[in-house]
């Protein structure tokens, strides 16, 4: 790729950015249509299209580009996060938390791939692993707690008496 061309392809990135930030996907998705004109489609590329098609609600093809994206970048716990999110509204949990548990294996630091993970556990029916990972949220990251009273996925699990008593520790 020549230095004009990977200066196009920086632009385009940063607009296709921008318009996501500003709630436009659809004009990122024309942004990174250039993109693909020219054949330069790379994980950059490919993670801000599967976010466009998500901002959009078109998940089967958010988890297409972002499929796309891990295969190119397995390291990015961006890219694993964003498919949880569209696996679970396509209502393809078990495959949200395989997305989730690979991210943890990346980087089991980051609270908020254990605070997603006890969310689908409890949706999915498992009390015992959901309170297991929000522990590790908690453990992580405190503020975490204030989102459990208003997150309805927790609702299957909300009456499990661990649960309760994870949730009943002072900070």
């Amino acid at each position: 790729m020549s230095l004009q061309d990977r200066i196009r392809y920086q632009r385009l990135l940063r607009e296709a950015e921008g318009y996501l930030e500003l709630g436009l996907p659809h004009m990122a998705i024309a942004a990174l249509g250039k993109i693909e004109q020219h054949g330069a489609v790379r994980s950059e590329h490919l993670y801000l299209l599967g976010e466009a098609f998500r901002a959009q609600g078109r998940f089967a093809e958010a988890i297409d580009a972002l499929q796309s994206c891990s295969e190119k970048a397995p390291s990015r716990i961006d890219i694993y996060l964003a498919l949880g999110w569209c696996y679970k509204r396509t209502g393809r949990l078990d495959r949200a938390i395989q997305s989730l548990e690979r991210a943890v294996e990346i980087d089991p630091t980051q609270a908020i791939l254990h605070y997603n993970l006890a969310c689908y556990w409890s949706l999915h029916g498992d009390a015992r692993r959901a309170v297991d990972y929000l522990a590790d949220a908690l453990r992580r990251d405190p503020d975490f707690r204030d989102l459990v009273p208003a997150e309805s996925d927790f609702d299957p699990v909300r009456n499990d008496p661990e649960f309760q008593a994870l949730l009943s520790v002072a900070v």
